[in-house]
Formats: structure tokens, C-alpha cells, sequence
């Protein structure tokens, strides 16, 4: 019997327009071949500047390239400013960008520090206006975003949907010999208002390279089904998200299905998990789920990533549960000083499994492993190291041992690499 090669499963290839977003020296390109980048956002009352900064700063430390605030008020115009001097003061040149709904048009131009300190502004169609000011009030933003040389995502949302839009094609549908349903209605209209005000956009100036469309749904399937179209009718860079996807384990499953899904297809140029935070739980949670989707599918590398056993009737200890976390915990943390010391760190791979069934043949794939004794084996413990068995630990500190093994391997193999 002969064997098949299975081929490797690869994205679709989308060529989008690139956009670059600058603040200062920092350059952070946005579609064409530029990996997909990490959006977040704040959810601190932006006229507090020096605690939007510090949500800022760790948001962008936790690996957000892109941070939008909150501009919805002449107060929180006057704040940004001073949140951007305040981000420099602390080294942090991550860029900003201002969410406008409803006065955005007003607050973009009689706050020119505001328009300027940001590196990228947020319009959405449903919100600028209605009537005759719709068209004019958008022309307001979008000049001043050819004024001052910035990138803008049109993001339309389901929620916030152009009704004078959807009732028109709700009418057209009714017209038809045969009426679509209600969604594929739905999904036209938020389509149509992305690409008809990109378009009105570019009349009026922009250039299309730095715009960025997005089209947010809060149903996986929903959200599948709309970028697909956007993807099959445009080539702008496409921001990827799934609004209001819930807190826990559901917001972070349903964002990691359907951004995954796109994602392998081609289809996204920045990401945002727009989880809600549980009660306790930091605002970079939904930084850390998107580094991880980017991750899994091998379109990026943040962290090491660590392959634990889930534990079975053989693992009734805990001890190599504790020693992942410890593990996974220690990587993260030294992340941002390894990024610069250790090129290359973060597609290291770690495992630590609890027993001799999958132990050491994971930790023969990892590049530094070890396989912990399950119940009833003997005390030892194997460390593999680049798919050899190095040596074998035993005692009651095989924890701190293998931690400190950990750390020289990162300093052999990496440190010679940034000195070489």
C-alpha cells in the first residue's frame, strides 16, 4: 500500500492595499504582506488621561500594536493629547486610535491636537449622520484625515446599521420574484455601506491604501459570511472582529471560531477579541486571546508556546500541572525583555507532560521537554533537549531544576544568536 503525502494546509492568497499607521519613528504596516496585527481597545473614561495611558501601556505591553480609545466628548477630545505625551513619557509608541460616533466631524475639526495625536481614526457609516448632513459631516472627517496624512477604518456595525440603507434594500428585496431572507438582506446592506462610503472616501480624496473596512457582527456565522463577501469584492485591508462576543469562555470561543476560520482563509489584516472582561479580570485578556489564535494557526509567534498533558487516571499527582503554569507564567512575564535580548525565543517549544504514555515522545518534538512520573512510576523524570535525552531528574525539586534548565537553554541557544 502506498503512502499519500498529505499537503500542508495553507491560507487563501488575498493581496489587500497596505496601509502604514505611524506615530513618530514607530511604523506598523497594515495589509499587503504585513503579518496580521493586534488591535485592542480601552474601556477607561478617556478624559482620565493618566489612567487611559496606563490601560494603554498595558494593553500595548501585552502585545497590542494598535490601541483605539473612546473620543466621543469635547472633554475626551482635549485628554488625547495628553494620553499620547503621556505614553511617550513612558516609552510607549504604540499608536492611537480615536473611535468617533455621532460628532466626530465636529470634534475632528475643532480639536486639531486631538486630530493629530492620534495615528488613526474609527468611522462608522451608521453614526455620522442622516439626511442631507450624512454625506457632508463624513466629508468633515475624511478631510481631516487627508489633512493630516491618517489612516481610516470605516467600520460598520450591525448594531448600528444605516436604517435609511437597509430600508432601501429591504425594498428592492420586496421587489423580487423571490425575497431573500431577512440575514442575506442584512449582510448586503452592511457590505454596501462599507464599500459605497470607501468609495465616497476616495472622491473625496483619500487615498485608498490608507483605508481599512470593517463590517462587525456578533454571530460566528454571520461574521463568516459577510468578510467572505467583502474579501470576494474588495482589496482593502480588512480589519476582523467579532462584536460583542461575550464574556469567558464563550466570547473567547466563538472569536477564536471565527476569526480562526477567516484568518485561515486569508481573510483579516488586524484582529480585535472584543471580549468582556469577568469580574477581576484584566483588560489584556482579549490581547492575550488574539496573540493566541494568531499563534495556533502559525500565522505569528508571540510567546514559547508550552504542550501540557490534560491529566488522566495515570497523572493523580499535580505536580506537572504546577510545573506548567510555573512554566507558561515564567515565559510570558520575560517576554518583553527576551524579544530584544533573544531573537527568535518566541517559536520556542516547551512540554511538560505528566507520564511515560505520550511524555517522552512530546517531549522528543518540543525543543526542551520533560516527561514527570505518573502514578506508579518510578521517581524520575527525563529532559529532552532538541529530541534528545539529556539527563534525568529526580528529588523533590525536579520543579526549580527543570526551570533553571529552561533558562540556559534560552541563553545558549538564543543569546548566540543575538550576539553572533
Amino acid at each position: 500500500m502506498s503512502a499519500t503525502l498529505i499537503p500542508e494546509a495553507a491560507p487563501a492568497p488575498r493581496r489587500s492595499r497596505q496601509a502604514r499607521v505611524v506615530w513618530g519613528s514607530r511604523v506598523v504596516t497594515l495589509g499587503g504582506d504585513a503579518p496580521v496585527r493586534v488591535q485592542s481597545m480601552t474601556n477607561t473614561d478617556t478624559v482620565d488621561a493618566v489612567g487611559t495611558a496606563i490601560q494603554v501601556k498595558e494593553l500595548a505591553i501585552a502585545g497590542s500594536e494598535l490601541v483605539r480609545i473612546t473620543v466621543n466628548t469635547p472633554e475626551a477630545a482635549e485628554a488625547v493629547p495628553y494620553i499620547r505625551e503621556q505614553l511617550d513619557r513612558m516609552g510607549i509608541d504604540v499608536p492611537l486610535v480615536g473611535d468617533f460616533h455621532y460628532n466626530g466631524h465636529r470634534l475632528l475639526t475643532e480639536h486639531p491636537a486631538m486630530a493629530q495625536a492620534l495615528s488613526k481614526y474609527r468611522i462608522n457609516p451608521g453614526n455620522v449622520g442622516k439626511g442631507e448632513k450624512k454625506d457632508r459631516q463624513f466629508a468633515q472627517m475624511i478631510e481631516a484625515a487627508v489633512k493630516y496624512d491618517k489612516v481610516v477604518r470605516i467600520g460598520v456595525n450591525w448594531g448600528s446599521l444605516d436604517q435609511e440603507l437597509l430600508a432601501q434594500f429591504m425594498d428592492e428585496n420586496a421587489r423580487r420574484a423571490q425575497p431573500w431572507g431577512a440575514k442575506p438582506v442584512m449582510y448586503q446592506a452592511l457590505v454596501e455601506s462599507a464599500l459605497t462610503s470607501a468609495a465616497y472616501a476616495t472622491e473625496l480624496g483619500m487615498n485608498p491604501d490608507n483605508i481599512i473596512i470593517s463590517c462587525k457582527v456578533s454571530g460566528v456565522q454571520d461574521l463568516i459570511s459577510v468578510y467572505r463577501e467583502l474579501a470576494r469584492r474588495s482589496d482593502y485591508a480588512l480589519h476582523l472582529g467579532l462584536t460583542e462576543a461575550g464574556m469567558g469562555t464563550k466570547g473567547t470561543v466563538a472569536s477564536s471560531v471565527a476569526l480562526g476560520i477567516l484568518a485561515q482563509e486569508g481573510i483579516g489584516d488586524t484582529i480585535r477579541v472584543s471580549l468582556t472582561p469577568q469580574p477581576g479580570e484584566p483588560r489584556t485578556q482579549e490581547v492575550v486571546v488574539a496573540l493566541e489564535i494568531l499563534q495556533a494557526l502559525g500565522l505569528r509567534h508571540f510567546n514559547p508556546s508550552v504542550t501540557a498533558c490534560p491529566g488522566c487516571g495515570r497523572t493523580t499527582s499535580t505536580t506537572f500541572q504546577e510545573l506548567a503554569k510555573q512554566i507558561d507564567d515564567f515565559l510570558r512575564l520575560q517576554m518583553p525583555v527576551w524579544r530584544s535580548k533573544y531573537p527568535g525565543v518566541e517559536e520556542m517549544k516547551v512540554a511538560v507532560m505528566g507520564c511515560i504514555v505520550n511524555g517522552p515522545g512530546e517531549s522528543k518534538h518540543a525543543d526542551i521537554g520533560i516527561s514527570l512520573p505518573g502514578t506508579g512510576e518510578a521517581p524520575a523524570a527525563p529532559v529532552f533537549i532538541d529530541g534528545q535525552k539529556a539527563l534525568t531528574l529526580r528529588g523533590d525539586n525536579i520543579a526549580q531544576e527543570f526551570h533553571a534548565l529552561v533558562e540556559s537553554y534560552i541563553e545558549k541557544r538564543f543569546g548566540a544568536t543575538a550576539s553572533a
